[in-house]
């Protein structure tokens, strides 16, 4: 899986460790840090003026088709923390979210994500030129990743 440097990143949010995040080891359970890595996506799309229920309205859908997550470390209740993006491009129809979730007290990596989406009309995939033109708006070039 590709990771980047920490300062190279699109956007970030900072979130906080709620205490029925987790589990009976006291550390986030697993599951969570998917929502986490989400929450921050549909923050970007907002950020560069997309509105994620609207896209949806018009029949296209956004598709998560891959998530692979590395956990490095475990967060828990209390920790305050940031989610990291960069997008990407891998051929004509994949978009992919790199993701990172740092601890804000020592910039320790938790975890290393790579979400690769579609989107689709009416249930069918289609070239992500919709996002694509948002992002180049907002400064934002999808690389091929």
């Amino acid at each position: 899986m590709n990771s980047f440097c920490m300062k190279d990143h699109h956007f970030e949010i900072e979130l906080q460790v709620r205490d029925y995040e987790c589990d009976i080891q006291g550390i986030v359970n697993n599951a969570v840090y998917q929502n986490y890595l989400e929450h921050c996506r549909h923050k970007f799309l907002n950020y560069v003026g997309l509105d994620f229920v609207q896209l949806h309205n018009d029949g296209i859908d956004a598709v998560v088709i891959r998530a692979e997550l590395d956990y490095k470390f475990p967060l828990r209740p209390g920790d305050v923390f940031f989610v990291r993006l960069k997008i990407g491009k891998h051929g004509k129809l994949r978009i992919i979210f790199n993701q990172q979730i740092v601890r804000k007290k020592d910039e320790q990596l938790m975890v290393n994500a790579r979400i690769t989406t579609v989107l689709t009309k009416n249930k069918r995939p289609i070239l992500p030129d919709i996002l694509a033109n948002k992002f180049e708006v907002a400064g934002i070039k999808m690389e091929e990743v």
